[in-house]
């Protein structure tokens, strides 16, 4: 099992930056592939950004390049999702997941572990 903890959302304005994070525990972090997935009410939850295990491989969904960034600290058994120049849009609950292998990468249903989620609002 794969415990995952986000944290780091909150309220900020049109054109800020936050960076959530999420913890791990309870098998080797560094065998997972990290993604970070959101969620907006009413909406399907969308694949944002994924790293695999050693970091040298990286996924980012179309709307998103260029203002997120994905990394992870493999001491720290945490990901991190900068997101730059914030818009209101990005309003959502964002979510981490682990999963064993890179394939399939940017499925919510192949993911093997969620965290609970972190609250994004951006107000304009």
């Amino acid at each position: 099992q794969v415990q995952l903890v986000e944290s780091g959302g909150g309220l900020v304005q049109a054109g800020g930056s936050l960076r959530p994070s999420c913890a791990a525990s309870g098998r080797t972090f560094s065998n997972y592939v990290m993604g970070w997935f959101r969620q907006a009410p009413g909406k399907e939850r969308e694949f944002q950004a994924a790293l695999s295990g050693s970091g040298g491989s990286t996924i980012y969904a179309d709307s998103v390049k260029g203002r997120f960034t994905i990394s992870r600290d493999n001491a720290k058994n945490t990901v991190y999702l900068q997101i730059n120049n914030l818009k209101p849009e990005d309003t959502a609950v964002y979510y981490c997941a682990a999963k064993r292998v890179w394939h399939r990468v940017t499925s919510s249903q192949q993911q093997d572990y969620w965290g609970q989620g972190t609250q994004v609002t951006v107000s304009s």
